[in-house]
């Protein structure tokens, strides 16, 4: 019984971890391929946003 539960949780994080895996080089290659020229267009104004803001926590390096 020890082993169809170790087993089990073992395919378990496999397919969990492979189709997250998966998300992420899917829109990774989605950016790349159909993003054109609006590819940073959330990140850019986001940081526009965030010009002038306080940094808080932590030391910088």
């Amino acid at each position: 019984m020890g082993a169809y539960i170790t087993d089990l949780m073992i395919v378990t994080v496999l397919i969990i971890g492979i189709t997250a895996f998966m998300g992420v080089i899917t829109n990774g290659i989605g950016e790349k391929v159909f993003g054109g020229k609006r590819r940073t267009e959330f990140t850019n104004e986001s940081a526009k946003y965030q010009t002038g803001w306080k940094t808080v926590g932590g030391k910088k390096n």
